[in-house]
């Protein structure tokens, strides 16, 4: 078995700015892992997770330790104690999915036991910004079913709440505070969630520092997002969350998410599959976790002023699963 492993680093603009509670970019920065076997070859991206401390270099740095157990013909399960759970790992796991499928002419989705694959509908994810600018980000996509709603910017946040429900009135909304709130505003601003109809709170308190989400009433369902990891961060938990969001880039690929999603089931978690601003390579993976899942973000091409050839096929909000020439 003769295996090879290149990593490309590869930069997408996105439509505009992309705006959370911890800052803005104007590009989606993704490394791109190919494995080569016997003529065949799987792909996999990642996207470094800034917020844990990754960038493109250290990313880069870990597919480099570990290229000679991956060309020595590592397994998807050896990568689990090879590699720590992040970005780089997720590249690795998903390339060697879909390099197994390429080879052995079997769908992941048949390899993994998922069966059948449907669209999916998908969050829209509106930036951070002043209430009024929010509100037209609302009305210039008031036609999709599902918004994803980036707060946790202050004293602004039930304006903003407010004015998104306002212009989108037919649209379900997650709210994404990206651990912006604080015991002194949760609250309130949970209060103001649930009299606007609001469907899900995202990691609104700092992962470590959640322990109040288990002692106060869920008038809507609060999801953890930088508190979930992998499978073993799960039971710590419970009755402090309703829902988790699985990302690859956080469980390190779709290995370890499929264990999480199994775990979170059996905890009682609802489920939410999202992503980081990234292509359609990217997003491919996770269409076949969220199946079932009660909420859907894979919305990262949508964001990008351009995306990969070929990439997901996107119908408004509905995201196709992927075809073989893109992945898996």
């Amino acid at each position: 078995m003769a295996r090879c492993i290149s990593v490309e680093a590869e930069r997408f603009p996105i439509a505009g700015t992309f705006t959370i509670s911890r800052g803005s970019k104007t590009e989606a920065e993704v490394l791109a892992c190919t494995i080569t076997q016997d003529g065949f070859s799987g792909r996999g991206e990642c996207v470094p997770y800034r917020r844990y401390g990754e960038t493109l270099d250290s990313v880069r740095q870990s597919l480099a330790s570990a290229s000679e157990a991956i060309c020595q013909g590592a397994t998807r399960q050896e990568l689990l104690r090879l590699m720590p759970a992040g970005a780089a790992r997720n590249a690795v796991d998903c390339a060697l999915w879909d390099l197994e499928a390429k080879m052995t002419g079997k769908s992941v989705q048949d390899l993994a036991g998922l069966g059948a694959l449907r669209p999916l509908t998908t969050a829209y994810t509106l930036s951070l910004g002043a209430p009024e600018t929010m509100a037209a980000q609302a009305r210039d996509n008031a036609s999709r079913p599902l918004l994803k709603v980036k707060i946790g910017g202050g004293a602004e946040d039930i304006e903003r709440i407010r004015a998104v429900s306002q212009a989108a009135p037919n649209a379900r909304i997650i709210l994404d505070a990206n651990e912006g709130w604080t015991a002194e505003t949760l609250m309130e601003n949970v209060q103001a969630a649930a009299e606007l109809g609001v469907a899900l709170i995202e990691q609104p308190l700092p992962a470590g520092s959640d322990a109040m989400l288990g002692e106060i009433p869920h008038p809507v369902p609060i999801c953890a997002d930088e508190s979930v990891h992998d499978s073993a961060t799960l039971e710590a938990l419970v009755g402090r969350y309703d829902a988790v969001n699985i990302k690859l880039d956080k469980t390190g690929g779709l290995t370890e998410a499929l264990v999480l999603h199994k775990r979170a089931r059996e905890l009682g978690f609802q489920i939410m599959v999202g992503c980081m601003v990234g292509t359609s390579l990217a997003m491919a993976p996770a269409v076949l976790l969220a199946q079932d899942a009660e909420f859907v973000d894979l919305d990262g091409p949508l964001l990008l002023a351009r995306d990969r050839e070929p990439g997901l096929r996107y119908e408004g909000s509905l995201v196709y699963p992927p075809l073989p020439a893109l992945w898996g």
